[in-house]
């Protein structure tokens, strides 16, 4: 089953740019194919965790987190359909963490961030490392994405629900 890589911090605010297209060519030995912008990766060939992520190392001109997780994680994910099948309001992103490791703390799910009054983050679920929400399109929903890393106590990388889609198409499921 092929492997997906996360960057994390890459591509955004036009700090730590690269073209991830280019990057996906100079590794077509591996089949590497970049989802989005954000930094994206199905690697469709065999190859080891350990190898892939030293390619990973050797090819981004800056230092960055990596996190790979295996196709199949990402296949049961979308199988799970965790936001369900209804439409959501379009101020309402849907988007996964994934989680670098295991977490050293779960909180209490669900979680709305704030606490009190109009919410700005919700986190419905955590299937194995995949921490599943939504949040409003608004500039203060941001911060309370950040706080994610603190609440499971260890790095996460995020993306919209779009994006593991469209990484369920590449790896040639429904989606």
């Amino acid at each position: 089953m092929p492997l997906v890589v996360f960057l994390r911090g890459v591509n955004v605010g036009g700090h730590r740019r690269f073209r991830p297209s280019l990057l996906a060519a100079r590794l077509e030995d591996l089949d590497a194919v970049s989802i989005g912008a954000a930094g994206t990766f199905v690697v469709r060939r065999p190859v080891t965790i350990a190898r892939l992520r030293a390619e990973f190392v050797r090819e981004i001109p800056f230092e960055c987190a990596i996190v790979i997780c295996r196709g199949e994680e990402i296949v049961r994910l979308i199988s799970r359909q965790p936001f369900g099948r209804q439409p959501q309001p379009p101020d309402i992103v849907l988007f996964v963490s994934v989680l670098s490791r295991r977490p050293r703390s779960e909180p209490g799910m669900p979680l709305r961030l704030p606490s009190r009054g109009r919410w700005q983050v919700r986190i419905v679920a955590r299937h194995d490392r995949f921490v599943c929400g939504m949040y409003r399109r608004e500039m203060k929903a941001i911060g309370y994405l950040g706080t994610v890393d603190s609440l499971f106590g260890v790095p996460v990388t995020t993306r919209n629900w779009n994006t593991i889609a469209a990484i369920g198409k590449a790896l040639g499921t429904a989606g």
